[in-house]
């Protein structure tokens, strides 16, 4: 498996999951909150990233999901590995430097690390949106030949702000299904392994899914897994679950990072990827190959 995860392919197909990921956040963030009839009267079919959005970005621009995650990625490579304190340190940084955009709870997360040092928050129902599932495409790659080590790194990322079962599930699960598509890119086998993950957490169920496109993890789970095994191509997958509205940026991000993963790098589109930002696009191709050297570490 060395040899696998190694070659040029998994890292070209790896640097596609993580680029998908933040092509998807900007090419959401335009229509984040907006409703599916809402996008089609202004925009007939929302294609190209052009910015603007309730947050008035730059075409290109990245949001809080890819932002969290390059703090996570810089962290780990780093630190060698997961550092639940170096990652909240971080995270607070990031919160001071005044984001755009900032979830509720991840914000309420990193200022209780702030105010008090704990980097794990109590247990909470209130703590199922989706912001530690949203991140956790980094631990993906730096334990793609240490799963049972990701898991665990999956799960406590998330609790420096989301301590919550159903988030836990979608962090290791969704995981797992990144480390799936990057080393067995076969969509027969993808939807066996989303299959067991709904055989034990039923809730996710996502087969013609047409609910809410929410950030409650659980509807943001079912938007992207709907999206990615009922189209065909990066580019109609990322159309359709974007064009759902709702918590686009979180969607399209993390349905970009899986079907980057399974498609790869040929199969973005050059007007996306021209588009995104050029610093989160030289950034993420310096981390990548960073991040998969710790998984063989």
């Amino acid at each position: 498996m060395t040899s696998l995860v190694t070659s040029a392919n998994v890292e070209s197909r790896a640097s596609a999951a993580f680029l998908g990921f933040a092509i998807g956040d900007a090419f959401g963030a335009t229509v984040e909150f907006m409703t599916e009839r809402e996008i089609a009267a202004q925009y007939g079919v929302h294609w190209n990233i052009v910015g603007g959005g309730w947050l008035r970005l730059k075409a290109g621009d990245i949001t809080d999901d890819t932002q969290m995650s390059l703090v996570l990625a810089r962290s780990l490579v780093k630190r060698n590995g997961f550092d639940a304190q170096d990652v909240a340190e971080g995270f607070a940084d990031w919160l001071k430097s005044g984001p755009l955009d900032v979830g509720n709870t991840c914000r309420r997360g990193i200022r209780r690390f702030m105010t008090h040092g704990t980097v794990e928050g109590p247990y909470s129902e209130g703590d199922g949106g989706n912001g530690a599932v949203m991140r956790v495409l980094p631990v993906a790659l730096a334990t793609l030949k240490r799963p049972e080590l990701g898991q665990a790194w999956a799960v406590q990322q998330g609790h420096i702000t989301h301590n919550q079962d159903k988030s836990d599930a979608a962090c290791v699960w969704f995981m797992r299904l990144i480390q799936q598509a990057l080393l067995t890119p076969d969509k027969t086998v993808l939807r066996a392994l989303a299959d067991r993950w709904i055989e034990e957490h039923p809730y996710f169920r996502y087969t013609a899914y047409t609910g809410p496109s929410s950030a409650y993890v659980v509807d943001t789970v079912r938007t992207v897994l709907c999206g990615f095994f009922e189209t065909n191509t990066f580019e109609d997958c990322l159309i359709r679950v974007v064009n759902r509205g709702g918590d686009a940026d979180t969607t399209g991000a993390m349905v970009g990072a899986l079907a980057g993963a399974l498609y790869g790098l040929d199969a973005i589109p050059k007007r996306w990827l021209k588009a995104l930002q050029k610093e989160a696009r030289e950034e993420i191709a310096a981390l990548t190959p960073q991040l998969l050297r710790l998984s063989v570490a």
